[in-house]
Formats: structure tokens, sequence, C-alpha cells
């Protein structure tokens, strides 16, 4: 080639780069062309001024409304940093490391960094894939990527359309840390579709929905399902004092729900009683429920609460006991059989089932598709994530077999994966320990009783 045309070519080539790390970076080269400028024409004094006057300004507003300075000018200040200076920066040697590149006739094609978005906790970084290029080959080196760019993991996301993908880097665990109870909410604040129980790994509440769906808790021994399940019981005590809530337990191990055995029996039922007594109250919400679903055929197809019919919600806390483990068969069918009619029939007429287990196996449990929603807390084996969570949670980045067995780190923690929400979220129940329980039982009971002595 002649040395002109090469000349020409590296010319060319400069000038397009100039152009598009002008565009990339248009509000800080315009701040620092505007600043120069007001030094070169009125003295280097009027910048110096004009960024004293603009940082004030900044400390002024996050002082008097730190969120909004946050979400609209710290957070998007720190993901333009990361944007140039960690993933820009090592985009191209992680990419090849990982094999994430094409070389076709001797050009590499590499995938293109759309934007950066950066959280508390993690930064979610917006990919456009290469030409036939699909998520499931990001999902197999996600190691790789957190190794690369310096995040303690990655998990794969959906793009906004075809052919992008989100990529989030976890750089710090928000979850490490238990949880204290939360306080009981007021009547009117408790919603049956989102009762705040913990927090996501966003820092956000992490709201559980009974009302239409049914729960199904899986976790090994000292996993922490009893934060989950008391949790869930906390958030609803005003309105099982208010009648329009009961709580229907059922406790195989006698350990866990009996703590609370005076609120259920007042504000619901319980039952430990294994010769019988457990299956007889699945089977009457079963008939109670078939009997409300017969009076409310051709009246009303949504559900509300009232003091006539309360929504109730059936907690097992082993299921597996009544499923698989129950020394009688007949009882184990009956039980089988009375759960099988609430999850599949009951959403609609105000029922909900939430039922804790240890083993995710099948042949242990087989309704748990009848659970829309589901929450894997820390699991014994990786096969185990995909029996609960559904095909893929683990690609998608519900490791919950890699939880930490150690109870102020691991307990509580777990993944959910809603009915509409494909992807996995990292969630960690309040700790509701022995004397919160015992606290809820005097908050509820004297209020019946003051109505008795009445």
């Amino acid at each position: 080639m002649p040395e002109g045309l090469v000349l020409l070519v590296n010319l060319v080539r400069t000038a397009v780069r100039t152009v598009v790390f002008l565009v990339r970076n248009i509000v800080p080269v315009s701040i620092a062309g505007g600043l120069g400028w007001l030094g070169v024409r009125y003295g280097w004094a009027v910048p110096l001024v004009v960024m004293v006057l603009v940082a004030v300004g900044l400390a002024v507003w996050a002082a008097l409304d730190r969120p909004s300075f946050v979400r609209y000018a710290a957070r998007p200040a720190r993901a333009r940093w990361r944007l140039a200076m960690v993933y820009r920066r090592d985009w191209q040697p992680v990419l090849v490391t990982a094999g994430l590149t094409k070389v076709h006739k001797g050009r590499e094609y590499l995938p293109s960094l759309v934007r950066v978005r950066c959280g508390p906790t993690s930064d979610r970084v917006l990919v456009k894939m290469l030409k036939g290029q699909a998520p499931d080959a990001w999902e197999r080196v996600a190691v790789n990527l957190a190794h690369g760019f310096g995040a303690t993991l990655v998990r794969v996301r959906e793009g906004d359309r075809p052919g992008r993908l989100w990529l989030e880097f976890v750089r710090k665990d928000a979850l490490a840390v238990p949880i204290p109870a939360l306080p009981v909410p007021d009547a009117a604040d408790v919603d049956l579709r989102a009762l705040e129980i913990g927090r996501t790994e966003d820092g956000s509440p992490w709201r559980l929905r009974l009302l239409g769906t049914h729960v199904l808790i899986a976790g090994a021994t000292g996993a922490g399902k009893g934060s989950v399940i008391w949790s869930t019981v906390r958030a609803l005590l005003p309105l099982m004092l208010a009648g329009l809530v009961e709580v229907w337990a059922v406790d195989p191990k006698r350990m866990e729900l009996s703590f609370g055995r005076p609120l259920f029996e007042r504000y619901g039922r319980y039952s430990d009683d294994p010769k019988g007594g457990m299956v007889e109250l699945l089977e009457a919400a079963a008939e109670n429920m078939n009997a409300r679903a017969e009076q409310f055929a051709g009246v009303t197809r949504s559900f509300t609460p009232t003091h006539e019919h309360p929504f109730r919600v059936v907690i097992v806390d082993e299921l597996a006991f009544l499923t698989a483990y129950c020394p009688e068969r007949d009882l184990r069918k009956r039980a089988e059989s009375a759960l099988a009619v609430l999850t599949s029939q009951g959403r609609s007429v105000g029922y909900c089932v939430i039922g804790a287990q240890q083993d995710a196996r099948k042949e242990v449990n087989n309704l748990r598709n009848l659970f829309p929603d589901r929450i894997a807390l820390r699991l014994d084996e990786d096969e185990q994530v995909d029996m609960v969570l559904g095909d893929g949670a683990r690609d998608r980045g519900a490791l919950a077999d890699q939880i930490s067995s150690v109870p102020e780190i691991g307990a509580g923690v777990g993944f959910v994966r809603l009915e509409t929400v494909p992807d996995p979220v990292r969630v960690r129940a309040a700790y509701v320990s022995d004397d919160d329980i015992r606290d809820m039982v005097a908050f509820g009971l004297p209020v019946l009783n003051a109505g008795e002595a009445a």
C-alpha cells in the first residue's frame, strides 16, 4: 500500500476515534471546554470561583435532599467513572480471555458496551451481543467476568431488546449482616399482595405476595425458614387482630410454630398432633374453602377479606412429613389430597398455603408445581436449585447452594423466583427472635381479653 494512502487511512481512523470520544464524553468535555474558555477570557480565578460555587451547591443539595442527589448526580457520575476506568479499560482483554469475541478474516469482532448503571452494591452493564450470540454463552463464563472486573459474582439478565443483555456485577454483599425484626405495621399499611418481610440485595424492601398465590420455602436445616415464616406472621399480625386474617398452623416438628401457639389458637387454628390432628386441620381448611367457593360462584371473581370471610393462611412448617415421611400411609394420602385441593383451588377464594421443606426432590413433594411463588434458601446441592426455582434458575445467578452455613451470615438469605418475574432475586428475611415472638403473642392476646372482659 502506498505510504500516502497509509497516512490518510490513519488520519481518518484518528479523526473517527476523536469524534467517538467526544460524543461519548460530551458532558465532561463540554464542562472542561467551558472552564477553559472562561480561564482564557477572564482569567483563571473565574473558573475556580465557578467550581467552588458548584461544589457548594452540590453539598447543599446533598444535605437537603440526599435521595435525589444520589439518584440524579452521585450515581450517574459514579457510573460514568466506572464505565471509563473499569469496564471500558479492561473490556477487550477480559472478553478475549473469556472467549466472547470472534475473529473473521483477520478482523476481531467485540461485543459493545452500551451503558452502565450503578447501585449501592452492584453495577448493571448493558451489552450489545455479537450477531448470532446467545445469553447462555455469557452465563457459562460468568465466573471469568467476575474475576476479570473485580466483582464477587456476575448475573446475566435479559436486556431491553433482542440482541442485548444486562450483566449485573455485584461489588459487595449487602445481605451479610442479619436484619432485626421489622416493626409491626399499622393495619392500614398491610397489603396482602406486598408484605414487607426483609430486604433485597439492592437495599429495597422484600415484599412477599400472599393474596392470589401459594408460597413454597425450601432450605436445609438452619437455612432460616423460620425467619421467613415468622416475618410473614409478624406482617400479618394487625389484620389478624382486626379479624380479617386467620393463620392455620400445622407444626409437625413442634419446635418452630409452637412459640406462637396461643396466637394461632386465638386468631386461627393450630395442630401438632401426628396421629391425625394435623391432617384433620388440612381437611377442614379444604372443606371450608370448597364451601366458600360454592358461595362465591357466580357472585364475584376477586376476593376481598371481610370479617365473615377472612383471608386464611395455612402454614405447614415441615411439608415433607405429611407428604412423604409420615409412617401411616392413610394419613399421607389424606394430607396430600387436602393440600392438592387447597393449592389448586384456594387462591381465588382467599386461601394461601405456605409450605416449608428441607428436601427439594419431587418424590418428597410432588405438589411443588402448584406453588407459583418459591423461595430457595441454602440448599445442599446445586441440582436442587433448579428443582425449587425451575430450570435454568442457577444459571441465572441463583446460587443457593453457595449460601454460607454460618447462621450470622447465611440464615434467612435466599433467592426468590416470582410467578411474573423470570429472573431470581437475592433476598434476606428479617430475623424474628424468641423474644420478638413472645412480644407478638403478648401484643395480640390482651386485645381479645379486653374485648371478652367488656
